[in-house]
C-alpha cells in the first residue's frame, strides 16, 4: 500500500495540465506572429499619414502656383487696360486736333488775302464753317439749338422769361422761345449749355 510522497503530479496529470500551462505562460507558434504584427500597425498608420501629408503639401504647392499665375494674369490685364484707355484718350484728342488744323489753315489764308470783296470773304468764312462742322461731326460734337423745345435744365440755361403769347408763332409755357447762344454736346455730355429765353 503506497502513501502520498508529496512528489509532483503524475505524467497523466502533467499532460492534462500542459495545454492549460501553454495557454497561460508558454507562447504557442501563432503568438509570436501576433506579437510581431501589433507594433507594425502604428507604423502603417504613420506611413499613411505621411503620404497624405505629402499629397496635401503637393496640392498646396499646385494651388499656390495657380494663384500666382492668375494674379500675374490679372495684373497684366489691368496694366493693358490702363494703357488702352490712355491710348484711346490720347489718340481721340489727336484725331480731333488734326481735324481742326484745316480750319486754322483756311482762316489764315483768308486773312492773308488783301483787297478781297465782302462776297469773297463771306464765301471763305462759309467754307471754313463747313470745315469746322465736319470736324465737330467726326469728334461727335453736337450743336444745341433748342428753339421750340421744352426747357431742359440739364442742357439749357434760362437767361430770360417772356410771355409765350407775345411771340409769333405762340410758344407753350416752359418751352424755349429763342436761343441767345448755342450749346454743345459731346457723346451725349454737355460741353456748354445753350443760353435761352423761356416762355412763361
Amino acid at each position: 500500500m503506497s502513501e502520498p510522497t508529496g512528489k509532483p503530479n503524475t505524467d497523466e496529470q502533467q499532460s492534462a495540465q500542459a495545454p492549460e500551462g501553454q495557454q497561460q505562460g508558454t507562447p504557442t507558434p501563432d503568438q509570436p506572429e501576433q506579437a510581431a504584427q501589433q507594433p507594425e500597425a502604428p507604423q502603417d498608420e504613420v506611413s499613411v499619414l505621411r503620404a497624405a501629408l505629402e499629397n496635401a503639401h503637393l496640392e498646396v504647392e499646385k494651388s499656390k502656383e495657380v494663384y500666382l499665375r492668375l494674379a500675374a494674369d490679372m495684373e497684366n490685364l489691368r496694366r493693358r487696360t490702363q494703357e488702352d484707355v490712355a491710348k484711346a484718350h490720347k489718340y481721340a484728342i489727336e484725331s480731333f486736333a488734326e481735324s481742326l488744323v484745316p480750319v486754322r489753315d483756311s482762316l489764315e489764308m483768308a486773312l492773308s488775302v488783301e483787297n478781297q470783296t465782302p462776297e469773297a470773304l463771306k464765301d471763305g468764312v462759309s467754307a471754313t464753317l463747313r470745315q469746322l462742322e465736319a470736324a465737330f461731326e467726326r469728334g461727335k460734337v453736337v450743336v444745341l439749338n433748342p428753339v421750340g423745345e421744352k426747357f431742359n435744365p440739364n442742357q439749357h440755361q434760362a437767361v430770360a422769361m417772356v410771355p409765350g403769347s407775345s411771340v409769333e408763332p405762340a410758344v407753350a409755357p416752359n418751352h424755349v422761345v429763342s436761343v441767345l447762344q448755342k450749346g454743345y454736346l459731346i457723346n451725349d455730355r454737355v460741353l456748354r449749355p445753350a443760353l435761352v429765353s423761356v416762355a412763361q
